[in-house]
C-alpha cells in the first residue's frame, strides 16, 4: 500500500492513494516535488474495526484528493517528518512507526470526509464490496454473496471491480485470505491445519496448495522462513 503527497505551494498538497496490489496512476504537475511513504498491510492490521473500515475507505473512495489549508498542510508534513526520523533512527520502533502512521492516517481520513467530493457510483460499490469483504472474507468467499448483498449480478460486480481496481472479485477474496494467512503465521502459534479451517478450506492439502500457488511456499516453510 502507499501514498504519494505532491507539494503543489506551501498550502497545498495532492494526496494519492495506491492500495493493495494496484500501481500508481498519477499525473503530476511539472516540476512538482514530493513525498512516497509505501508500508505493508500488518502496519494497519488492528483489531479495531472501525478504523480498518475507515483507512480501507480512505484508500478506495477517491484515488486522490488535495488539501488546500495552510495548517493541514504543515500537520501532515510534521508527521512525514516525524515517520522518516523514527525509521532511520539507530532505536526505530515498530510500535512508534504504527503509531505515527495512524496518526497521519486518522488525520487524512478527517480531511478527506470534510472535502465532500462527489462519489461516482461504481467507486462506491468498489468500497462497498469491500467493506463486505473484511467483515465476511472469513466465512464467504463466493462473488454472488456479495453481488447479491450489493443488489447486483455477479456479472455486474466483476465488471466494476475490473474497471475500477483490474481484479475480479474471486482475486481480490483470495489476496485477502493470503495476506491474513501470512499475518497469523507470523504472528500467532497458529497451526497450518487451525489456519485452513479459520480460512473456511475443506482440508489441509487444498489450503496449502492455494498458500504455495501464491507465494510459492508451503505455509510451513512461508513460517520457518519467517520467523528463521
Amino acid at each position: 500500500m502507499g501514498i504519494y503527497f505532491e507539494y503543489i505551494q506551501e498550502s497545498t498538497v495532492v494526496v494519492y492513494f495506491k492500495p493493495l496490489n494496484e500501481q500508481f496512476n498519477m499525473n503530476l504537475n511539472v516540476g512538482s516535488k514530493g513525498v512516497l511513504l509505501n508500508f505493508e498491510r500488518d502496519l494497519i492490521d488492528e483489531d479495531d474495526i472501525e478504523y480498518s473500515l475507515d483507512v480501507m475507505s480512505l484508500f478506495n473512495k477517491y484515488p486522490k484528493f488535495q488539501i488546500k489549508d495552510v495548517k493541514k498542510v504543515e500537520q501532515i508534513k510534521k508527521l512525514i517528518e516525524l515517520l522518516k526520523e523514527e525509521y532511520y533512527s539507530d532505536t526505530v520502533s515498530y510500535i512508534m512507526l504504527k503509531t505515527l502512521l495512524k496518526v497521519l492516517l486518522l488525520h487524512l481520513i478527517r480531511f478527506q470526509n470534510n472535502e465532500l467530493l462527489p462519489q461516482d457510483i461504481q467507486q462506491k460499490r468498489v468500497f462497498q464490496f469491500l467493506e463486505l469483504m473484511e467483515i465476511n472474507f472469513l466465512n464467504e468467499t463466493s462473488a454472488e454473496f456479495y453481488a447479491n448483498k450489493l443488489g447486483i449480478s455477479t456479472k455486474r460486480l466483476n465488471q466494476v471491480l475490473q474497471d475500477k481496481l483490474s481484479l475480479t472479485a474471486k482475486q481480490i477474496i483470495q489476496q485477502r485470505q493470503i495476506t491474513e494467512a501470512k499475518r497469523k503465521l507470523i504472528k500467532s502459534e497458529i497451526t497450518t491445519k487451525e489456519l485452513a479451517f479459520e480460512l473456511g478450506f475443506e482440508s489441509i492439502s487444498s489450503f496449502s496448495r492455494f498458500f504455495k500457488k501464491n507465494v510459492g511456499v508451503s505455509p510451513t516453510v512461508f513460517k520457518s522462513q519467517q520467523h528463521s
